[in-house]
């Protein structure tokens, strides 16, 4: 999944980590839907906070909570 997106080796378990915490919150909260399938948007938005430099998995997953909920097509969901 990772690799096809053209990401190092080295950064494969920080994407994962930050996903898996953004995932579960988004889960719980009930702004996607509790399946095993992978959430686009939400692992677009991870790569391109990695891509501008952030490589804290926290900040990562927090940030990508915000940005995800701030959405357009996160409101039309919920």
């Amino acid at each position: 999944m990772l690799v096809e997106r053209g990401l190092q080796a080295m950064n494969v378990e920080l994407v994962s980590d930050a996903y898996a915490i953004a995932a579960n919150y988004l889960r719980r909260s009930g702004a996607i839907p509790d399946t095993l399938a992978t959430n686009e948007r939400l692992l677009e938005i991870i790569i391109k906070l990695l891509q501008h430099g952030e490589f804290n998995k926290i900040r990562l997953a927090n940030k990508a909570i915000a940005r995800f909920e701030a959405s357009p097509e996160a409101r039309a969901v919920a």
